[in-house]
């Protein structure tokens, strides 16, 4: 039994290894490890050791995360802000306005095509104001 708890101390305060690790490896109950451990002068010591260097690799594994997730926020937000100053250029092409086939192409969703009169259409469900072209002739 002396050779047990030897081999227990050993493990836990020399190799570092975690009660449950030693446990599986001894083949015995994770209680015996557990009270061995406790009534060591030793075990108070670094079981707060353990819990700084744990609390430490989690406060680090947190920066990582969070820098990771702002530089995804970062590329995210510079192409949408690229895009934006696209669809500004695009729109105010040099204070000219923009054209009712060029305002149909840039919302294509908004119109559907009539065949009898050959044009594009407002649709119903779309409320737009009155500098909207309701119908677009495309003959």
């Amino acid at each position: 039994m002396n050779d047990l708890k030897d081999e227990i101390l050993k493990l836990y305060f020399i190799d570092k290894l975690k009660q449950k690790d030693i446990a599986n490896k001894l083949q015995v109950s994770k209680y015996i490890i557990s009270r061995t451990v406790s009534k060591d002068c030793r075990y108070q010591d670094e079981k707060e050791r353990r819990k700084q260097e744990n609390k430490a690799k989690n406060r680090e594994a947190t920066i990582k995360y969070m820098n990771n997730k702002r530089k995804s926020n970062e590329t995210e937000y510079y192409y949408m802000k690229m895009q934006h100053q696209q669809d500004i250029r695009e729109l105010s092409g040099a204070k000219k306005s923009i054209n009712n086939r060029a305002y149909r192409n840039w919302n294509s969703s908004a119109y559907r095509y009539n065949k009898k009169t050959k044009s594009y259409i407002l649709r119903d469900d779309i409320t737009a104001g009155f500098d909207v072209p309701k119908k677009i002739s495309w003959k």
